[in-house]
């Protein structure tokens, strides 16, 4: 069966489900080497210690996958996407399926860069922040949008932000920036996670 793949508004999308991912500009937008996709949700749902009762909330829903991996461990979690096109691909994805089933999923569509203003402060005991790639959306790795990440998180809530290792053979990393101001929001205990690929650190 041919991969289901579209050209909208200047990307083309495609959906990879033998690697549980999809491409935006030939972009894989998941882990696929070391682990498979679902496999990194666990492992940040762990990192984490996401338990029942905790309320998390997911910056950029992707396929899902994050968000699937906190309600199976009993959270309930409002979820963030502002491509309709991935959630549109999210819908023929068979190992998302349930992320539009799960009552303890609500998913928002929409800029989080926006809609971040809408949460209450203190309104979630998780923040799992997952972002496209800098260049994709740099507006989400701004101290602007760490300082709403910090407020909508309770004392001593926990935060895991992605971001890979992107430019850091060229030396262009980002990781030094974006640790410095999450410290700058507020947060801390900004612990770089190898096997994550990303940052954990608290309210």
């Amino acid at each position: 069966m041919k991969e289901p793949c579209f050209f909208r508004s200047g990307k083309f999308y495609k959906l990879l489900p033998e690697l549980g991912t999809i491409e935006i500009n030939g972009v894989k937008m998941h882990q696929v080497v070391r682990r498979t996709p679902l496999e990194d949700a666990e492992n940040k749902a762990r990192l984490l210690a996401i338990r029942k009762g905790r309320k998390v909330l997911d910056v950029c829903t992707g396929l899902g996958y994050s968000a699937l991996a906190a309600a199976k461990r009993g959270a309930r979690v409002t979820t963030l996407e502002a491509d309709e096109n991935v959630l549109e691909l999210a819908k023929l994805n068979s190992a998302s399926k349930e992320l539009f089933a799960n009552p303890a999923v609500r998913i928002v569509p929409g800029n989080a860069f926006e809609s971040i203003n809408d949460f209450d402060d203190g309104e979630f005991d998780v923040v799992l922040h997952d972002p496209p790639r800098f260049s994709f959306a740099g507006e989400l790795y701004s101290l602007a949008f760490y300082c709403e990440l910090f407020r909508v998180l309770k004392p001593s809530g926990k935060l895991f932000h992605y971001t890979g290792m992107p430019g850091e053979r060229r030396g262009k990393g980002i990781r030094q920036g974006v640790a410095r101001r999450l410290a700058e929001a507020g947060f801390k205990k900004v612990v770089w996670n190898e096997q994550a690929q990303g940052f954990t650190a608290v309210k």
